[in-house]
């Protein structure tokens, strides 16, 4: 610098960064941070759904905090495996995610020749268990029963968890679920699958049943403003946002199960395992959840009893 020479030290990494310092990069250049930023400017970012969007959004918060000032061009596959088994060893599942967000960011580095080789795609990611359980339908019944008698708002909670466990979607394929899309003529509840793939939309159409058909005439009974066209709506008449959403689900599972209406806790998402299982027990097979029926089996068939005929 100026003509005089600056020791590097015996640290390679710590060498590397005061290289890349002096040759006049930006003070983040090459960064997580930095990469951060890039990658939601890009065109693969803004193809992700909102959803995903948002959870980057929480995953890189402690994977920054960690990493955020580390250079991409330092980054080995050790230092990836000491992140998910030391610095995030209590939340393993949660610890997968972030690293698949760094794959991304350390892709965005790799297309613009900040580095050679994706050190992501070189670790194993933590074992995670599936869940294997799913809500009895005596207990599911009995929480909804339960929650329909806490007043108003709890009632359009109930009626979204029974719409769920009939019906199989996603909460954010019908939180906005309007009037006009349940079509009484057809039979048929109109939705569009929410992880679409390969820029291919995907419609759903649920076939209104007797016991839907009952659902759907107390869904529209439910009180909302006038021009309102939202089923499921808040106190407002808007309808609830994902996040609202889960924080009302949490207080009102925390309650049921101090107050012992059902033994345990179950999420959500457990009612899209529980309508698989029930069809599969009702109808002989899997309902058309994804592309991939084993994808159905793998996550969502929770069943106890394998059911087989013996030889005639």
């Amino acid at each position: 610098m100026g003509g005089k020479p600056v020791n590097l030290g015996q640290d390679k990494r710590a060498a590397i960064q005061k290289v890349l310092d002096m040759n006049g990069a930006a003070d983040d250049s090459g960064t997580l941070l930095e990469l951060w930023r890039t990658y939601q400017t890009l065109p693969q970012w803004k193809r992700l759904s909102d959803q995903t969007k948002k959870d980057y959004t929480i995953y890189s918060v402690k994977l920054l905090e960690v990493m955020g000032k580390a250079s991409a061009r330092i980054i080995r596959p050790a230092d990836i495996a000491r992140y998910l088994r030391v610095e995030r060893a209590d939340a393993p599942v949660r610890a997968n995610r972030e690293i698949a967000l760094l794959s991304n960011l350390m892709t965005v580095a790799v297309e613009r020749g900040d580095i050679d080789v994706n050190p992501c795609k070189q670790v194993k990611r933590n074992l995670e268990s599936p869940r294997t359980e799913a809500p009895e339908p005596a207990e599911l019944a009995r929480f909804i029963a339960w929650l329909a008698s806490q007043g108003e708002q709890r009632k359009v909670i109930a009626l979204m968890a029974e719409f769920a466990a009939m019906a199989g979607s996603r909460r954010v394929e019908f939180l906005h679920l309007t009037l006009p899309q349940i079509d009484s003529a057809a039979s048929v509840i109109r939705l569009m699958r929410a992880k679409q793939h390969g820029g291919a939309k995907r419609a759903e159409n649920v076939v209104i049943t007797s016991a839907m058909e009952d659902l759907v005439r107390r869904a529209r009974a439910l009180p909302r403003p006038d021009g309102c066209l939202h089923v499921f709506t808040t106190r407002d008449g808007n309808p609830y946002t994902d996040t609202g959403f889960a924080s009302t689900w949490q207080r009102a599972m925390a309650t049921a199960v101090k107050d012992k209406v059902i033994p345990r806790r179950f999420t959500f998402h457990d009612l899209r395992a529980y309508y698989t299982t029930q069809h599969k027990a009702q109808y002989g097979a899997l309902p058309e959840l994804h592309a991939d029926a084993k994808t159905t089996a793998k996550i969502y068939d929770r069943s106890r009893i394998s059911v087989r005929k013996g030889l005639g």
